[in-house]
C-alpha cells in the first residue's frame, strides 16, 4: 500500500453491484468521496463546518485506474495521502485494496480546489491542518 495518512474500512453492499455482480464503476467515486470526507472530519475540517464559513473544497478533476472489481460482501480498505500542487490545488492520491488478499482494486488522483464564497482561494488553512496530520503516516 502507498504511503498513507488515513485509511477507512468499508464493505460492499448488494445494491452497489450491477447485473454482472461487481461494483458499478460510479460507486467507487462514492467510496473515494466518503474516505475524503471522513479524513477531513478526523482533522477537524468537516464539510458542513467549512460550508457554514463560506469554504467549499470542490473536485476539479478525478483520474481513476480500475485494476480489479469488488463484489458484494467484499471488505475493502480505502486509503489516501495528499499533496499540494501550485497555489490553488490539493491532490488526494487514493487507493482501494481488497482486505482479504490486499489486492489493489483501484488508484485515483483527485484534484480539489477550495472556494471561499464561490471564488478560488489558496487552501492554506486546510493545508496547515493536513500537514500536521501528514507527519503521522500510517504503515
Amino acid at each position: 500500500m502507498q504511503n498513507q495518512i488515513f485509511r477507512l474500512e468499508l464493505k460492499v453492499r448488494d445494491y452497489e453491484c450491477d447485473i454482472q455482480g461487481i461494483v458499478n464503476n460510479s460507486v467507487y467515486q462514492n467510496y473515494l468521496e466518503h474516505t475524503r470526507h471522513e479524513f477531513l472530519i478526523s482533522v477537524g475540517s468537516g464539510f458542513v463546518e467549512m460550508n457554514k464559513n463560506g469554504i467549499d473544497p470542490v473536485v476539479y478533476r478525478i483520474e481513476i485506474d480500475y485494476k480489479f472489481p469488488l463484489k458484494s460482501g467484499d471488505i475493502f480498505i480505502s486509503v489516501l495521502n495528499f499533496e499540494k500542487k501550485g497555489n490553488l490545488k490539493l491532490i488526494f492520491n487514493q487507493e482501494i485494496y481488497r482486505k482479504s488478499d490486499t489486492k489493489l482494486i483501484l488508484q485515483a488522483k483527485v484534484i480539489v480546489v477550495v472556494l471561499e464564497n464561490g471564488k478560488p482561494v489558496k487552501p492554506d488553512f486546510l493545508t496547515e491542518k493536513l500537514e500536521k496530520y501528514k507527519n503521522s503516516v500510517l504503515k
